[in-house]
Parts: C-alpha cells; structure tokens; sequence
C-alpha cells in the first residue's frame, strides 16, 4: 500500500484533541505535517498542548511535524502560513480544516435567545470562516500541482440538532462549503469533502461528561487518533476524486479501507 513519504499536509488547530489525532495518524503514513493552533511555547500552559508538542509526537510517530503559532481569526497569519509551507515544500497534499473555538462558556443547553450573541461568532467564526479562509490560500498550491485533497472536520450536528443552533449552522456550512468548493475545484483534480466523527474522547469531551454536561459511551467513542488514520486513508487512495464533494463517517470509511482505532486494538 502506497504511503505518505514526501507529502505534506497542513492540519489546523492541532496541538489538542482530534486535531492531535489527525496529526498522529498522517504521521504514522510518514507525511510531512505542518500544526497549527494558538499555543506554540511552553509559557503557554498546558505545555503538553501547544502546536510544538504536537509536532514532536509526529516526529516521535514516524513524520516531521513543524508547529507553527497561528490565530485563525488572522487572515494574515493564515496567509503567512501558506507561504511558508509553498517556500519550504514547494507543494501542498493535505489540508485538514478542523480548529475550532469552543465558546466560554460552552452552549450545551438552552434556547439561542439566552446564549450570548458571541457564541455564533466562536463557532461560526474560527470554526466556519476559518475553514474557508485556510481553504483560500491553501488551494492554488494544490491546483497549481494538479492534485491534493481537502478535508472540512464536521460532526452529526450538520445532519441533526446537537448542542445548540449556532453549533448546527456552523457544521451545515462546514458540509456545504465543502460539496461547494469541491465543484469549484474537480477540473483541476483536488478533492473536497466533509468529514464526521464519532463521539470522540477528546479532553473538552472527557472533561464535560466529567462534569455531567454530556453522556459519552466509552464502547463507541472514537480515539482522535482513529479520525487521524481516516484521513491518511483517504490520502492514499488514488481513486479519492470518487469521494470528491461527499460527507462521510469516520466508522464508514473505517470499514471501506480497513484502518483501526489504536484504542481498540
């Protein structure tokens, strides 16, 4: 089976969770990752959560991590990003939207009416601008090659009401900015799709069930590794302009390409 040796990917908000996971699986596949997120040193607590920490386990994993420091809500740093990466690489296979801003307090309850109006503009902000400005500069290296894949991290709350009508909005729009992207980009053979995990157990959602906000069945939670190895799939299958404008399930294409959840090894 081919591999990942001599690619590159750009993960964005990686230094936790499932953007974590999705680093440590394109690194096991070999590939070049470039982290983003906003904590980059360790005078930024938790230390073992900043972008430097990420890149090292993808080195420790088999690839070369470069962390990087940036704020989504920057168009210019994202740009900065992208150039970096096109004079480094020369080339771009892999961009994985997935940061996110989590609202403080988290809206798990209740009507819009009574949450703060900057609860859509956490979600719908980083989590959904921020997805297509990345997309924006992170596409012409990908045309320009002829190839790439893009891939916009969603949830079943594109599909169904989970958490709250901001948080819905925004993973529709994730869904529908990639079906839309991805026509914009089939003659120039890059992909777009959406992607949706599981209940995955990532420290906000361990940490929340903790506390009793949500349930989480630990027989189907998901490790951020596994949506890692989903992605790593998908970037080796030479038919991937198939999937091109799709919205798949972790589980499913777990199944199709016959990957694993290191957790349940």
């Amino acid at each position: 089976m081919a591999d990942l040796k001599g690619k590159v990917a750009v993960v964005t908000g990686g230094s936790r969770g499932v953007g974590r996971g999705i680093c440590e699986g394109l690194a096991e596949a070999g590939a070049t990752v470039y982290v983003t997120g906003r904590s980059e040193s360790h005078d930024d607590p938790p230390a073992e959560r900043t972008v430097q920490a990420t890149a090292r386990a993808v080195d420790a994993l088999g690839g070369h991590g470069i962390g990087v420091r940036v704020d989504h809500n920057n168009d210019a740093e994202v740009q900065a990003l992208f150039e970096r990466v096109s004079a480094e690489q020369g080339r771009l296979d892999v961009l994985v939207n997935n940061v996110y801003k989590i609202p403080d307090p988290p809206a798990f309850s209740g009507g819009f009416w009574e949450h703060p109006i900057s609860v859509w503009d956490d979600q719908c902000g980083v989590g959904l601008r921020g997805y297509y400005v990345a997309s924006v500069y992170g596409a012409p290296l990908m045309v320009a090659q002829k190839s790439g894949l893009i891939v916009n991290i969603s949830s079943r709350g594109g599909d169904e009401y989970v958490f709250s009508a901001s948080y819905g909005v925004c993973k529709s729009g994730v869904d529908r900015m990639a079906a839309d992207m991805a026509i914009e980009l089939k003659d120039h053979n890059v992909a777009a799709l959406s992607l949706s995990p599981s209940a995955v157990t990532t420290e906000f959602i361990l940490d929340a069930a903790a506390r009793g906000d949500i349930q989480i069945d630990p027989k189907r939670a998901q490790s951020p590794r596994f949506s890692g190895r989903c992605i790593a799939a998908l970037a080796m299958d030479p038919d991937i302009m198939e999937k091109t404008g799709g919205k798949y399930s972790v589980a499913d294409l777990a199944r199709e390409y016959r990957f694993t959840d290191p957790d349940k090894q």
